[in-house]
């Protein structure tokens, strides 16, 4: 069959056996990394003074002393943008599109929640949804932690418990999370996505009543998933060709993905299912039944409108904001400007504490939105000393301006001298 591309992957429903939430892991199995040291991992926060203040943070608690606290200091400022808010804004488009099909196309109407905080419990992140809390996802060179039992959100699903808890039976979440990942066009800290859940009441029908037997219910509401979903990301997409794939998450059972056939190729969109057993009986629904989505918006809006790189969200110019303003759900995305390119090598020998992730949390917290992608261009093993050499190679291009090579020397001398003092790393 036809590869699926990840349209922008780690958005929402990237394939892997063992993700951890909807659009939890990606294909290549970054969750299972070996851990490295809480102490570099939240070491990168130091650089927060080099990048400027922290005064325009919205909440003090981002940048505490506390020890537990690995948010650097250009994620906390993404902190309340709310893009997807924005009237116009792309993510918004693609937002009410989605709710304005919930709420016109079904029986039940669709509740939008759309301004919870980002800062939620470890509980309320990983174990109330049934992800064990020894689980790999929830160490710190995945998650952005708070402090030692609060952390970023990683995902919408986040929420599941205490909306049903609060008595809502049929909502559409929608939020920015936070996840430490690569660095390229379609890999960003913060990004966000869509919780869909649907609850089943006493006017479902005899097969999803409170009480219905499980299988018959498996049966009816895999069914109305599939109705409800489908015609989605019709509404978003036109008239497209859909096929569903078996998925495994921790809080769904059965569990599905939903691709679409789009512009020649097909892409994944959504993970789903119904409501694990387990969730429902921990919010004192034991006899109720019903699913559960997550969707990655950049995903959608990279795919719909044509945008090529993820860190054009989070900009404010003219030229990138007006196409939507004009065009709306109709916009094809018209690039405004190519660049050019720098790029800069950095080679270093590896020591065992040493994880990626706080190499590309380093280079963004220094480099910020000027950084295109980092690649790993070279790995050496010393034949005699068995010792481990990583080269990568870090593009540096501005979205709205060509950056002189000087001013790339400045960055990539203060990545240099960071990476040998934060991350216990030795120049070559």
């Amino acid at each position: 069959g036809s590869a699926v591309r990840r349209a922008a992957a780690p958005c929402d429903g990237s394939v892997g056996a063992s993700r951890a939430a909807f659009g939890g892991v990606d294909s290549d199995g970054r969750w299972r990394r070996r851990p490295a040291s809480s102490a570099v991992a939240g070491g990168v926060r130091s650089l927060g003074s080099a990048a400027g203040g922290a005064d325009d943070v919205a909440d003090p608690r981002l940048v505490s002393d506390d020890p537990a606290n690995n948010v650097p200091i250009d994620v906390a400022r993404k902190v309340g943008r709310q893009l997807h808010l924005q009237e116009h804004h792309p993510l918004n488009i693609i937002k009410s599109i989605i709710e304005t099909h919930f709420k016109e196309a079904g029986k039940v109407p669709f509740e939008a929640v759309d301004s919870l905080s980002p800062i939620v419990s470890f509980e309320q992140a990983f174990t109330e949804i049934l992800i064990p809390p020894d689980h790999v996802s929830t160490r710190p060179q995945d998650t952005f932690y708070v402090d030692a039992g609060h952390v970023l959100r990683p995902h919408t699903s986040a929420h599941q418990c205490e909306l049903m808890r609060a008595g809502k039976r049929a909502f559409l979440c929608t939020g920015d999370v936070y996840r430490r990942d690569t660095i390229d066009a379609t890999h960003y800290p913060v990004f966000h996505q869509m919780e869909g859940v649907k609850i089943y009441g006493a006017d479902a029908g005899a097969d999803l009543a409170p009480g219905a037997p499980r299988e018959a219910a498996v049966e009816a509401c895999v069914a109305d998933l599939k109705g409800d979903l489908e015609g989605m990301v019709r509404a978003v997409f036109g008239d497209v060709e859909v096929r569903w794939v078996e998925a495994y998450f921790p809080f769904t059972e059965p569990s599905l993905e939903l691709e679409i056939y789009f512009r020649d190729e097909w892409l994944e969109v959504l993970g789903c299912g119904m409501v694990h057993r387990d969730l429902m009986k921990s919010v004192g629904l034991g006899d109720h039944h019903g699913y559960a989505f997550g969707l990655g918006l950049e995903r959608l809006a990279m795919v719909l409108f044509g945008i090529p790189d993820i860190r054009l969200f989070w900009s404010d110019d003219e030229r990138f904001l007006r196409q939507f303003r004009e065009g709306g759900a109709a916009t094809r995305f018209q690039p405004y400007s190519s660049f050019p390119a720098c790029y800069k090598d950095i080679a270093f020998w590896l020591t065992p504490t040493f994880h990626e992730n706080d190499f590309f949390a380093l280079v963004r917290t220094i480099a910020g939105d000027l950084v295109e992608d980092v690649v790993l261009v070279d790995e050496f093993a010393h034949p005699t000393t068995q010792r481990v050499s990583h080269c990568y190679r870090i593009n540096y291009r501005s979205m709205d301006r060509s950056l002189t090579n000087a001013e790339v020397d400045v960055l990539q001398e203060e990545v240099r001298r960071a990476s040998a003092e934060m991350l216990d790393v030795e120049l070559r």
